[in-house]
């Protein structure tokens, strides 16, 4: 199925056809990208999606980089990209339709640099760009769309029960996995020519490939049985590594130096892989290990996910220390060396610590220097809130609201100050526009009902309330009816 695979893009420098053009008829663009968001909203609630802020921007600001040097990515719809991480020992990377695309958080430590990585997003970018998924459908459209997205979600089951992927794949599955898994094999090598033209042009190195490659057709031979049935059915073969080496066998060698962040990510990923208290002691042995290797991004990149670890574990003074050893140590010989997930982690530490008054300084000082982080602007507001100054928060954050309509985090942030302040209507209807935000419709209009029996509910309130509550059960009926007539 090309929606869930494991191989980085490779190919030629020609621009290739857009062959989904023929199916558009069984899957409009706007029906590909609605189906994706459903997906989405089932995966957000795994346990093992990776709600981590920095991991998430970091994700979206190198993936959309890639994006960025093909627009017509996009397609005609103009897709959002959506780049997320999944907690998973296997090396794999999965794009579903209309732009989501996640990520192993094994594939991010296999990783040994970026352009190791870009070679694997480009890849699945090559699969939304050529529109794979609705090229499936429309080979099967008397399957409906319910096996793909069970297909989808078994992925994330069978980590902690085969049994329940086996369930879901049984549910709906059959013959369409096959068809989907048959059809994948063209889809797989399209996407490997669409992978290595953005890995180019976005000036990666293309020789790394190979040695990925090679290293993922190594671990995929240790996978067991109760691997999803779709992985085992998409093997790294020879001939595909060797169409790569074909591809790329006259282009020059290019010296890329990895950033800063790309360590800092894959020491954070190797502690939220496992967080119980033996995974973390495991991470702090690796990281001691790593910081042996002298170079400055690994003593850096130890250094952080030690105290990372240290912050995991309420150790809140040794975190600050080791992450003041991590700021000098990333420190150039000509100018001072700044990263989001240093100034993240500082803060949230500062927090936990009950340094409110600290924290805020910092966070407004951070989101100065990095005025498109998302995670810092919401760390600001978790300082204001922390130190009691609510009026402030909510200002703050209904501003946030207004500009960033799809954060369902700035509404449960919200719902925080509000009740801070004791004002329960207002802290129930932002609840609701959060839960709307997460596709949890039914939750929503709950939420909707407590802030209607308030006691502090205005009539302006209560006009709202039921205006939404309109909006939101009409939503939900059309739900229900594609959902009927999809069965």
């Amino acid at each position: 199925m090309p929606a869930v695979t494991i191989l980085p893009g490779a190919a030629n420098a020609q621009t290739l056809p857009n062959l989904g053009d023929t199916e558009r008829g069984e899957l409009s663009p706007q029906v590909e990208r609605k189906l994706g968001e459903q997906i989405m909203r089932d995966i957000r609630r795994d346990r093992d999606y990776l709600d981590d802020a920095p991991v998430t921007e970091y994700l979206n600001n190198f993936g959309n980089g890639l994006v960025a040097v093909r627009p017509e990515a996009r397609g005609e719809a103009g897709y959002d990209y959506f780049f997320f991480a999944v907690r998973d020992p296997m090396l794999n990377a999965f794009a579903l339709p209309g732009g989501f695309i996640g990520v192993h958080s094994a594939l991010v430590l296999a990783a040994q640099n970026e352009s190791e990585l870009a070679s694997v997003l480009a890849h699945e970018i090559g699969h939304v760009a050529q529109r794979h998924i609705a090229r499936m459908i429309g080979q099967q459209r008397q399957d409906s769309l319910i096996p793909l997205a069970a297909a989808v979600l078994a992925a994330l089951a069978a980590r902690g029960s085969p049994d329940t992927s086996a369930a879901l794949l049984m549910g709906g599955q059959g013959v369409a996995i096959q068809r989907q898994l048959n059809f994948s094999r063209d889809a797989e090598r399209e996407a490997d020519r669409i992978g290595l033209q953005i890995l180019r042009e976005a000036g990666y190195d293309t020789s790394g490939m190979i040695a990925f490659f090679s290293r993922m057709q190594t671990a995929t031979r240790g996978y067991n049985d109760t691997a999803p049935a779709y992985l085992r059915s998409h093997p790294l073969t020879t001939e595909r590594i060797a169409d790569i080496q074909a591809r790329t066998r006259d282009q020059r060698y290019r010296q890329r130096t990895d950033s800063l962040d790309f360590h800092l990510v894959r020491a954070r990923l190797r502690v939220l892989q496992d967080t119980s208290a033996q995974g973390l002691r495991e991470a702090v042995t690796a990281f001691e290990t790593q910081f042996q290797q002298k170079t400055r991004p690994q003593i850096v990149s130890a250094l952080y996910g030690k105290a990372f670890v240290a912050y995991r574990q309420g150790a809140y003074a040794r975190a600050q220390s080791l992450l003041q050893e991590a700021t000098a140590a990333a420190q150039g010989p000509s100018s001072p060396v700044q990263s989001a997930l240093l100034s993240s982690l500082s803060i949230d530490v500062k927090l936990g610590a009950g340094q409110a008054a600290e924290a805020l300084k910092e966070a407004d000082a951070a989101r100065q220097k990095f005025p498109l982080s998302r995670g810092l602007a919401r760390q600001y507001a978790d300082a204001l809130i922390a130190l009691g100054r609510y009026d402030e928060a909510v200002n703050y954050l209904r501003d946030q609201a207004q500009l960033y309509r799809q954060e369902p985090e700035l509404h449960e942030q919200l719902a925080k100050a509000y009740a801070a302040q004791g004002k329960q209507a207002l802290q129930h209807l932002a609840l609701a526009e959060a839960y709307a935000l997460l596709g949890s419709v039914p939750t929503a209009i709950e939420q909707l009902g407590i802030a209607r029996r308030a006691p502090d509910a205005s009539f302006y309130d209560q006009a709202v309330i039921d205006a939404r509550e309109r909006e939101l059960k009409a939503r939900w009926m059309e739900e229900m009816k594609e959902g009927q007539r999809e069965r």
